[in-house]
């Protein structure tokens, strides 16, 4: 690799002229002197630190990422940074209504999401694009999140400072093939499979597929996931290339129930004895008396069981981009690309509520009433499309970068409810007999974004200044029939809104005080369009004014250092929210499962601070690394809302103090030993701060056995994985469904869990 690296950097010097070749030296952007902490399974310190970034930006490398349980979802992988605070249902994360991610003020949907530069839009479940059904470790090169604010070239129209970009690996030169299978807790099943063509001419590629497949640890159901990747890559030039990239993700759940603090200690008198971390939905049909006679399914008891709870999901996102070298000082960089998606959701539906729906909806024609339990359908379908493209010119002591990007985004929702044969929870759907219809709408989001960025270095390349700004122009209309008191009321109501802002600015600088040490600082302003709004204007009267984008800025200061056996990042910031919403939820009537809404609770203020390194020890030959990150977060309500007093109060899953931190031991060329330990500190689950969780500490461990030192004919690079995930077992509420005033419904965190993993290369 460094020999390929010094021929490609030898030819550009020879066919560059003269007057690029000053140009290049008096535009070196100011970084510190490469040296670093290096260790088995470490990120390189350069990255991990964010070096020559004018906001707190970290890296998880490839390596790093391998460290992780095999299938462990994108997502939950940034619970290693400062800052991110990530709660999952399972060890693996991937079940995603049980996924959520808390930095400083943001949410999951507050954040923006990146593959190769393509925007991912909305993390919501429905009609979203959440980043953990487009990416595999295995073929992730690097994942780079900035924690206050990403750059104002990077696309999209979600987030409102944090940013978090996922670069896949690109083909190798050399082909072959790679294999792993893995064991684990709850009988999962893991295999992983990669073809290599090699390089040949320019062209290169891969293909991948995994597939998983186990059971819910905590009752009845399964988990199948089956992921398929493709990349194409084509160098010409020295700076010249183009890459296709396919990647196809296909999931089918069962649910598991929301807990409330009563379910879970057992003091909520439950019909079936069900209490603590395994509450669970039944597995089997329980007999129960009828609340209606002649009815023999009328119980409202009998939502509880599972069969009638599941999601189903097919996603597909093609992408096509390059770069092209117009002329030695002008780069230009094009990326288009378009998604599919279609899909379903179950829930159980119970005879009360049905009927009191059916006969609500009496002027609709070709219902039927009620048998029983109802089968709850959501369907779904949509599909994304889109480019960007831009310029980088390097012009004296400045770098200026411009671009453009569009996108269109529609979706398709479908509700209602079905009879069951004979009403049973386990029987069949039938489809021919709708009970009461909840929706049939499609609506659509239009985004255009421009950017213009100056990156200027001073003072003998000390010093860089960057400041830029983008705008953004956002449409959203939602046409049909949004609820059943559109069927009710025989409307099929269009409703169209717009949100632009034409300068959104972000400025910073990082300034080398010595070879080793840096300070940075960076003040940003975002708009977002309103999360979750086809919730938002599902629920509201068509005539009801439309929210007001969400809007945040960013401040924030930092300090580096990078020495050869200690790296270290400081960030303290501050944020600023308008027309922040909140989400909330709230039980759906007759039913098993719950629902988020959103309120409008005005301004909301964050501040605190982000401390994150690495160092290693002069002890043990050099072989141990210790990590670690702190934060310090305080975020709180700035007015009262919604009829409720809770200004100065804290936002709900926001806690104040989180800590991580590990240690690596390299016992041997072949043999690495992992331990680390993450701390989440109490969080509130209501907006009145009523009702809070206590915090928690959770321990993991990996041993890896093998690598390059390990090989037999054909076969290389062999290795064996332990992993073990909540060693300690505790026991603990992790995600939060924050409520406003009352109690919020949990979902408590995975126990102990095992795996182990083969993986070769040929």
């Amino acid at each position: 690799m460094i020999a390929q690296y010094r021929k490609t950097l030898l030819a550009s010097l020879l066919l560059a002229d003269s007057s690029w070749a000053a140009q290049a030296a008096s535009s070196t952007e100011p970084q510190l002197s490469k040296v670093e902490v290096v260790g088995a399974r470490v990120t390189e310190a350069s990255a991990a630190i964010g070096e020559d970034k004018i906001s707190n930006t970290l890296t998880i490398s490839h390596q790093a990422l391998l460290s992780a349980p095999a299938g462990t979802s994108g997502l939950k992988m940034l619970e290693a940074l400062p800052g991110f605070n990530v709660q999952v249902n399972d060890a693996l994360g991937l079940y995603e209504f049980g996924n959520s991610v808390f930095v400083r003020a943001f949410n999951l949907q507050q954040i923006g999401f990146s593959i190769d530069g393509v925007p991912l839009g909305r993390t919501d479940q429905f009609g979203g694009s959440p980043i953990y059904r487009y990416v595999d470790n295995e073929n992730t090169e690097r994942v780079t999140a900035s924690t206050g604010a990403g750059d104002v070239s990077q696309s999209g129209y979600a987030s409102l400072g944090p940013y978090v970009d996922y670069q896949t690996s690109n083909p190798t030169v050399e082909p072959g093939a790679s294999l792993s299978y893995t064991l684990g807790s709850d009988s999962l099943r893991r295999s992983f499979v990669k073809l290599q063509s090699g390089e040949y001419q320019g062209l290169s590629a891969y293909f991948s597929r995994s597939k998983i497949d186990g059971d819910l640890w905590r009752g009845p159901g399964t988990i199948d996931r089956e992921h398929l990747e493709a990349k194409v890559r084509y160098r010409f030039g020295d700076r010249d290339e183009v890459w296709l990239r396919a990647v196809h993700n296909a999931f089918y759940d069962y649910d598991s129930p929301y807990v409330s603090i009563a379910q879970y200690d057992g003091s909520a008198n439950d019909p079936f004895g069900r209490s603590g971390r395994y509450f669970a939905y039944l597995g089997s049909l329980p007999d129960l008396p009828e609340t209606v006679p002649g009815v023999r399914y009328s119980n409202t008891n009998y939502n509880q069981f599972y069969k009638q709870a599941v999601n189903q999901r097919r996603d597909t996102l093609y992408s096509l981009g390059g770069q092209f070298e117009i002329r030695p000082d002008l780069l230009n960089y094009t990326t288009l690309y378009y998604e599919a998606k279609k899909g379903f959701g179950v829930s159980p539906e119970a005879y009360a509520t049905s009927l009191a729906l059916h006969n609500a909806e009496g002027n609709v024609d070709g219902l039927f009433a009620p048998r029983g339990v109802q089968y709850g359908l959501s369907s779904l379908s949509g599909h994304r499309f889109g480019g960007r493209t831009g310029l980088q010119w390097e012009v004296g002591q400045h770098q200026i970068d411009t671009g453009l990007w569009a996108e269109t985004d529609v979706f398709n929702r479908q509700q209602a409810r079905y009879n069951l044969t004979d009403g049973s929870p386990a029987g069949e759907p039938l489809f021919n007999e709708p009970v009461h219809l909840q929706g049939d709408f499609s609506s659509t989001r239009d985004s255009l974004q421009y950017h213009l960025k100056d990156t200027w270095t001073l003072l003998d390349d000390r010093l860089r200044l960057q400041y830029g700004f983008k705008s953004l122009h956002l449409k959203y209309r939602i046409e049909g029939y949004r609820n059943a008191g559109d069927y009710i009321n025989n409307r099929q109501p269009r409703i169209a809104t717009q949100w632009n802002d034409a300068f959104l600015p972000q400025a910073g600088l990082v300034y080398n005080l010595t070879d080793d040490t840096q300070v940075f600082a960076s003040y940003s302003e975002n708009m977002a369009l309103p999360r979750g709004a086809d919730d938002i204007f599902r629920a509201a009267s068509p005539s009801a004014p439309p929210p007001e984008a969400e809007r945040a800025k960013n401040y924030e200061v930092g300090y580096r250092i990078n020495r050869p056996s200690f790296n270290a990042a400081w960030a303290l910031y501050r944020t600023d929210f308008d027309n922040r919403l909140q989400a909330f939820a709230s039980p759906v009537p007759g039913s098993s499962q719950v629902e988020t809404y959103y309120q409008n609770v005005g301004k909301v203020q964050a501040y605190g601070s982000e401390l994150s390194g690495q160092w290693k020890l002069p002890y043990l030959a050099d072989k141990v690394v210790l990590n670690g990150n702190l934060t310090y977060n305080t975020s709180t309500f700035q007015n009262d809302a919604g009829g409720l007093s809770i200004k100065h109060n804290e936002v709900p899953d926001s806690p104040r103090w989180l800590a991580q931190a590990g240690v690596t031991y390299e016992l041997a060329p072949w043999a690495v030993l992992n331990f680390s330990a993450r701390y989440i500190g109490e969080r509130y689950s209501n907006f009145t701060n009523s009702e809070s969780v206590p915090g928690y500490t959770l321990y993991n461990a990996y041993l890896d056995l093998g690598g390059e030192r390990l090989h037999y004919g054909p076969l290389k690079n062999v290795k064996v994985r332990f992993n073990v995930d909540n060693l300690f077992d505790k026991d603990y509420l992790g995600y939060i469904l924050t409520s406003t005033s009352g109690p919020a419904v949990f979902r408590p965190g995975s126990p102990r869990t095992f795996q182990s993993t083969l993986s070769m290369e040929f």
